[in-house]
């Protein structure tokens, strides 16, 4: 067409009244930033809930910005209504806001933004998106296809029984070189469109850029008429994203490898535009051990793959980025041996540190990880996070712990602090059993071998009969050790006696029947702590009812 025809169907196809791109260029000014800061976006769309890929994906563009003095935003990509789920971005802002993350601009609330570059859902911006539309269709970029489904489903066929490459391209783009009188003609009639790049892509070109995970790629250069707009005028996200990632001037983009095949359209519509793109983070899946092999991390197979279920667990969103961060660079762990009790963000994250290949997810591991986050927590801080998780996933152990804050705080004080706090706790649904002989006496006793029942029974007769709730830690140790001769067993935990007959044991087999008396446990944390807590009466009661016991 001329340049007169250009702009004859530009005003066909967009007859109101619009800004122009250097209007919003001034509009959406360039980010007077530090230099190195970086921007970067979590850009979901709420057709879904969000699994453990978008967090982590989430989570290294939150690192990627804060590491570096810059800017981390939320966009809401809302352009695909039928898939949307209800609630769907409630659920996204809430799962942001559980894992603590700091979110400088964007969608921060159900119709709440706060930054100059918004609006921040995709679905407001219609306007925008045509300014540079029309743009592309007065430059002959862009062009409307009146092609239907059945039109387009008959063409893929025919270029699959001729082993062609399937797409809307060169001769099989059926619209591409209609006439302005053949167009208006269509329009006249009403029939739907959509508006198609007029891609300048050669089958023989190509497109190098540098990845910041994967190094340097080289791709074929794109040759399909893409989508722009679809019938309604809203854009497709290959042509959105590149306009908001300019206008919102986006310096980095933190996004799965799947997206790769997508880089040179995306690349293709920077470049026609003028914009300069931003560099390119692709991640590879998450990955888990199946049969000796690996595979991605799947929403449908696999538990963990949901953000739901660390959630109802109880996993403490410290533990969950602890992990990640463990995923996402190598060095990270050793970092954590040298500065053990040091914030995470000061941890130096490198994109260039992650690796090309997916990692793997390991529960076990992850869950060694957790235990470590845990136990560097306050008492306060564990009790009312776990107060906290009942409320919502198990009101019955909710009521236990609420009835004696202080008593429940005491639980959860025991062998806390310290170089070597206990390490009991994975997550809040631990405590369950955890904390269950602090709130029910036991009634079962699993003495070990060496120790009969009988013999049982007399330690704890002997014990009660002197028994101090009042004295110290080394008073009460002392107590255990006192009445080990007179029952046969030896004061030293380190004795030992040639004639295997004649030695019962020392005064660590006492003190167990002294736990199992107390706890109903062989192991637990301090024995001294937990009976100050529960208090001389309710201790009492426990050992005789396991005297009881023992003597049936």
């Amino acid at each position: 067409m001329s340049q007169e025809e250009l702009l004859q169907l530009t005003n066909l196809l967009f007859p109101k009244a619009l800004p122009t791109p250097q209007q919003l260029e001034e509009q959406y000014p360039p980010r007077n930033l530090p230099e190195g800061a970086r921007v970067t976006r979590y850009a979901p769309s709420p057709t879904g809930h969000m699994h453990l890929g978008n967090l982590f994906s989430a989570f290294i563009s939150e690192r990627v910005a804060h590491t570096t003095g810059g800017v981390f935003f939320v966009r809401i990509e809302d352009t695909d209504k039928k898939r949307e789920i209800e609630d769907g971005v409630s659920a996204i802002l809430q799962d942001l806001a559980s894992f603590g993350f700091q979110v400088d601009e964007g969608v921060t609330g159900v119709g709440e933004e706060t930054g100059i570059y918004g609006p921040f859902h995709q679905r407001q911006r219609e306007e925008i998106y045509h300014v540079y539309a029309r743009e592309l269709t007065l430059q002959g970029l862009a062009y409307p296809c009146f092609c239907t489904a059945d039109e387009l489903s008959a063409l893929r066929e025919r270029q699959e029984a001729q082993k062609l490459t399937p797409g809307y391209y060169g001769e099989f783009a059926a619209c591409r070189n209609l006439t302005l009188d053949e167009i208006k003609a269509k329009l006249d009639a009403g029939l739907p469109y959509v508006l198609r790049l007029r891609s300048p892509g050669k089958e023989e070109g190509k497109v190098f850029f540098d990845d910041m995970i994967k190094g340097k790629i080289e791709m074929p250069e794109n040759t399909q008429d893409v989508v722009l707009l679809k019938s309604d005028g809203i854009p497709t996200y290959h042509f959105a994203h590149v306009v908001d990632d300019h206008l919102m001037r986006t310096t980095h983009v933190v996004r799965g490898d799947e997206w790769i095949a997508s880089a040179p359209i995306h690349l293709q519509l920077f470049k026609l535009l003028g914009f300069k793109p931003p560099k390119y983070a692709h991640i590879a899946p998450l990955m888990k051990e199946d049969n000796g092999g690996k595979r991605k991390l799947s929403k449908r197979k696999d538990l963990e793959a949901a953000v739901s279920y660390y959630f109802e667990q109880g996993y403490p969103a410290g533990s969950v980025k602890e992990y990640l961060l463990t995923l996402a660079n190598s060095n990270f762990e050793e970092w954590r041996k040298v500065n053990g009790d040091a914030p995470q963000d000061s941890f130096a994250f490198n994109l260039k540190k992650m690796s090309s290949s997916g990692a793997l997810v390991d529960l076990v591991k992850f869950n060694d990880v957790s235990k470590n986050v845990i136990s560097r927590l306050s008492a306060e801080a564990v009790a009312k996070a776990v107060t906290d998780w009942a409320g919502e996933y198990d009101k019955d152990f909710h009521q236990k712990l609420t009835r004696d804050e202080e008593f429940t705080k005491g639980i959860f004080a025991i062998d806390r602090g310290g170089n070597k706090p206990r390490k009991d706790l994975a997550c809040w649904r631990d405590a369950v059993d955890y904390t269950a002989y602090f709130f029910d006496a036991p009634t079962e006793y699993d003495l070990p071998e060496n120790i009969s029942a009988a013999d049982a029974a007399a330690i704890l007769e002997r014990y009660v009969a002197d028994y101090d709730h009042d004295v110290d830690k080394d008073g009460w140790f002392n107590g255990l050790k006192a009445i080990c001769p007179d029952l046969g067993y030896s004061p030293d935990v380190k004795a030992y006696k040639k004639d295997p007959d004649a030695f019962k044991g020392h005064v660590g087999d006492v003190s167990t029947v002294v736990r199992l008396a107390i706890t109903g446990r062989r192991n637990t944390p301090d024995l001294y702590a937990i009976m100050q807590l529960l208090g001389k009466d309710e201790c009492v009661k426990r050992i005789q009812n396991a005297m009881a016991f023992f003597r049936q």
